[in-house]
């Protein structure tokens, strides 16, 4: 899990950048009625991770689809979806406990473009600062227009007792919740997805699950960084 097949040229990113083939192979589009709706995280040949959020108006796993690859307009792969298992405990408008998994009614095949992304130890630590990325279709723009290409975009992670102080969340962040971005705001928070990874590397180069992108004041606002569901936290959940 969590191997690419290619390593990209600059890699450091400031703000949003197109993804490169095979770079995020672990990033899928969750598709109502065959729009693009969320991001979503392969992490196994027939699961992904998601946010609980994202089927607030339709739970019916008929109405979803997902496609792989670097294109919505051009996907490499299609599945339909068999279930879909949404946190017994996540009660909209809550922000709390805001991860679902998604059954793909058969499996995927790994391939250089598809691959899963590794489930962290509960134990595993994404220590503060360390660099992170976050890819999605970038929804989230205020504008509401949405690339067609993967976007990705390198944030940093905050720690909680930052990330809820006075002047950024205000108590609100809590342990199951994990934030990152940059608190002087910037682009780059923008480019994800609702649903969709964030991911660190350890220094092998084997990419981790970190987050589950949830919610957020805005877009890149300054103080106002991007909230995670945190998967170190959920493991057990997302394993049963």
């Amino acid at each position: 899990c969590g191997q690419r097949t290619i390593t990209p040229s600059g890699n450091k990113i400031a703000g949003g950048k197109d993804a490169q083939e095979g770079e995020w192979p672990w990033q899928a589009s969750l598709q109502q009625n065959s729009v693009h709706r969320c991001g979503a995280t392969l992490i196994s040949n027939s699961w992904l991770v998601t946010a609980a959020h994202c089927f607030l108006k339709a739970r019916d796993p008929k109405e979803w689809n997902v496609s792989f690859g670097l294109l919505l307009s051009d996907p490499q792969t299609q599945r339909s979806i068999k279930d879909i298992i949404i946190h017994e405990n996540y009660h909209y408008p809550a922000h709390d406990n805001d991860i679902a998994v998604v059954h793909l009614s058969s499996p995927v095949l790994y391939t250089s473009n598809i691959r899963r992304a590794c489930l962290p130890e509960a134990t595993y630590t994404f220590p503060p600062n360390s660099d992170v990325v976050v890819t999605g279709w970038g929804t989230f723009k205020s504008d509401g227009t949405s690339p067609n290409i993967l976007q990705k975009g390198l944030v940093k992670i905050i720690d909680n007792k930052t990330c809820n102080s006075e002047e950024v969340y205000g108590g609100v962040i809590t342990p199951g919740m994990l934030c990152a971005g940059f608190l002087e705001g910037r682009v780059d928070a923008c480019q994800g997805d609702s649903g969709g990874p964030l991911v660190g590397a350890d220094y092998k180069g084997t990419w981790f699950l970190a987050g589950i992108v949830s919610w957020g004041d805005e877009c890149a606002l300054p103080n106002k960084p991007g909230v995670y569901t945190r998967v170190t936290y959920y493991r057990d959940w997302i394993l049963s």
